[in-house]
């Protein structure tokens, strides 16, 4: 069946019957269900950007995903109404309540839960996990274990993919369908509904990485039916974006392109100037701003540099969140049928060069500098240390395990444990959701700990 706008979303739970009716909207539900869980609460101890310094509160991964949740809404808000007055809808009660109540809901369900798969040091982490099976990859021994499709998972690991696996697995002792979250949420967070055999580098946006391990196809599969996802091909399997996908990717592009200049000139790293030029070059494009007004309130924050930053990263916030309104409106027919190109800030016409701009600083000045490169080399170090430790005892026949290897293996929580009759893949599987699953300071003091650097106090 095709997707349109009235299909495209259910009330349905991913891994439930129907339920009866409730106070909360079940997508508000989603959101209470996130934001109550221990997997979002490790977020505040997962690096963003920066090191988490003591006395300069700078974003971690929380942080983040609740700025991102704020921006969310707004867009939700604005396309969920104009989604209600279009001609193929507003005469569709069920889905006029739905753009015009719920969608804000889904979307900051999706932007609470986009960054759950992420492990601890972020991009390092991936790679470092990554690392470790492409180094072991010329022992045949070791590459024979795994399918051509699982190892692919196993030397390009992807946050992505696992954050719908923290959300929909069975994990030992627990409920199934895991959080239980409706089919939209889920959905709105697939960036790429794709295998990891089915990546195009440089290719469409929607396959330049993966969204789902392949222990958790059928739970894809599931999801990609019940909302009538377009294919885009079989093998490897491939589908186009969910619409309501490019959403969560806008508040989530948007926060980053503005939110890292913000904790750039707290940390001192960019100077007032250097923040003031890029969001004022910014602010210049809109036409409906006035510029006058800006200057008049920048002059009187003059004393207050930090709040004078605040109020420009505001107001480039909301213009960007009107732009990519815009984008989506213009795009919806496309947008439904998988062929929109690219991202919404993508497509802003006009702001390209003062974009390109913004990027550039954060690349020379921000994700290069000292602080950020010095976390990511000794992330890279504990994450390698970890796997390295865990997945070679995993893999040991039972017999051939020393003690300690058992007591290592011991040390994983119930519902990380594999059984051994596992397959070698699902083995891994249960030491990456139990690595990914580390905070910052965990992996840190478990890598000193298995190293002997530092012993643990009871």
């Amino acid at each position: 069946m095709q997707m349109t706008w009235q299909n495209c979303y259910t009330s349905d739970r991913f891994g439930m019957e129907p339920e009866t009716e409730h106070i909360r909207s079940a997508f508000e539900r989603d959101y209470d269900r996130i934001i109550f869980s221990s997997a979002f609460r490790r977020l505040q101890n997962k690096t963003q950007v920066f090191p988490l310094p003591e006395h300069v509160f700078v974003h971690n991964r929380l942080t983040h995903s609740l700025e991102v949740v704020s921006v969310g809404r707004s867009l939700g808000m604005m396309v969920g109404q104009k989604l209600a007055a279009m001609p193929e809808i507003k005469d569709h009660e069920q889905s006029v309540d739905f753009y015009q109540n719920q969608l804000k809901n889904v979307v900051s369900a999706a932007c609470l839960a986009h960054d759950l798969g992420n492990p601890a040091f972020g991009h390092s982490g991936e790679e470092a996990i990554s690392k470790y099976f492409i180094d072991n990859g010329s022992r045949a021994d070791f590459r024979n274990k795994f399918s051509n499709s699982e190892w692919q998972d196993l030397v390009t690991f992807e946050g992505n993919a696992n954050a719908l696996r923290v959300l929909t697995r069975q994990f030992k002792g627990r409920l199934e369908g895991g959080y239980r979250l409706t089919y939209p949420t889920l959905a709105s967070i697939l960036k790429y509904p794709c295998e990891s055999l089915g990546i195009i580098k440089k290719g469409p946006k929607h396959r330049s990485k993966y969204g789902f391990f392949q222990d958790d196809k059928a739970t894809f599969e599931d999801i990609a039916a019940k909302l009538h996802l377009r294919k885009d091909e079989d093998n490897p399997l491939s589908y186009y974006r969910h619409p309501f996908v490019y959403l969560v990717e806008a508040a989530d592009d948007i926060c980053y392109s503005i939110i890292d200049f913000e904790d750039a000139h707290r940390l001192g790293i960019l100077s007032f100037e250097q923040v003031k030029e890029a969001f004022m070059g910014l602010l210049e494009k809109n036409p409906t701003e006035n510029m006058a007004r800006v200057a008049s309130n920048l002059e009187h924050l003059a004393l207050d540099p930090n709040e004078a930053v605040a109020y420009l990263r505001a107001k480039s916030i909301n213009f960007l969140v009107q732009e990519c309104v815009e984008v989506f409106m213009a795009n919806a027919n496309e947008i439904l049928k998988g062929e929109f190109k690219g991202s919404l800030i993508d497509g802003i016409k006009g702001l390209e060069e003062v974009l390109a701009h913004i990027q550039k600083v954060s690349v020379e000045k921000i994700y290069n500098h000292d602080s950020v490169v010095k976390i990511e080399l000794a992330g890279f170090r504990i994450m390698s240390g970890l796997i390295e430790d865990l997945v070679e005892a995993a893999l040991l026949p039972k017999g051939e395990r020393q003690k300690r290897h058992k007591k290592l293996l011991n040390l994983m929580p119930y519902q990380n444990q594999f059984n051994e009759e596992d397959s070698d893949y699902e083995k891994v599987m249960c030491i990456l959701d139990y690595v990914s699953a580390m905070t910052d300071n965990y992996a840190l003091n478990l890598y000193r700990n298995l190293r002997g650097i530092s012993v643990p106090s009871i």
